[in-house]
């Protein structure tokens, strides 16, 4: 039951029902992990509506508190969803983590992705602090590993990550454009052109 509405939310074309009718879902979710707090199924649901939520609301006009909660929520199933897979936290070393990072396999690929798209999330409401630019750093290269294990993952989605990465930055600023664009060229061809958010993004960040 679950798993279909996530991909039911993901498809609606009215944005005004998904804002209106998910926070019902996302409760369903929050109990569900109470009960199960370890569930890596519920988890990767939970990290992946919370994150298609956050976004949502920005274009339902919610609050800038509310969509920051979300985010929020986001990144604490993201990281929850991680932990199985790798060390987070102000005490661990580089070394350490890349140690993880280079153990993952292509099983990995699921959680690793949606767990990093959580914290992601949350990165992206923080304008820039310091603890977000700490973080982005850990999940670059989460999405560099996932690249090489399966690009094709979630129709080109670990592409279209880098293809915004790249287009974020100013070129004095280490911003490569050249990189952005054959990123996100890459992302269209894996899904065919049928993943929107790809060209939404390649709109709103390169172009």
């Amino acid at each position: 039951v679950i798993k279909p509405a996530v991909g039911n939310l993901q498809q609606q074309q009215d944005i005004d029902l998904v804002c209106e009718g998910a926070p019902a879902y996302l409760l369903m979710l929050d109990s569900m992990l109470v009960s199960s707090p370890e569930s890596q199924d519920l988890l990767l649901i939970a990290s992946q509506s919370y994150s298609a939520y956050a976004t949502a609301l920005e274009e339902c006009g919610g609050s800038d508190a509310r969509i920051d909660a979300m985010a929020a929520k986001a990144k604490s199933y993201g990281q929850r969803l991680l932990q199985p897979l790798l060390p987070i936290g102000n005490k661990v070393s580089a070394a350490e983590f890349d140690r993880h990072l280079a153990k993952l396999g292509t099983g990995d690929v699921p959680e690793a992705f949606w767990g990093a798209s959580g914290w992601l999330t949350w990165v992206l409401r923080q304008k820039g602090s310091p603890e977000a630019i700490a973080d982005i750093v850990l999940i670059e290269k989460i999405m560099a590993r996932l690249l090489q294990l399966d690009e094709a993952y979630q129709g080109g989605s670990i592409h279209l990550f880098f293809g915004a990465y790249h287009a974020a930055k100013p070129e004095m600023l280490g911003g490569r454009p050249d990189l952005s664009a054959k990123h996100f060229d890459k992302a269209l061809s894996l899904s065919n052109r049928q993943f929107l958010l790809t060209q939404t993004t390649y709109a709103a960040t390169l172009a």
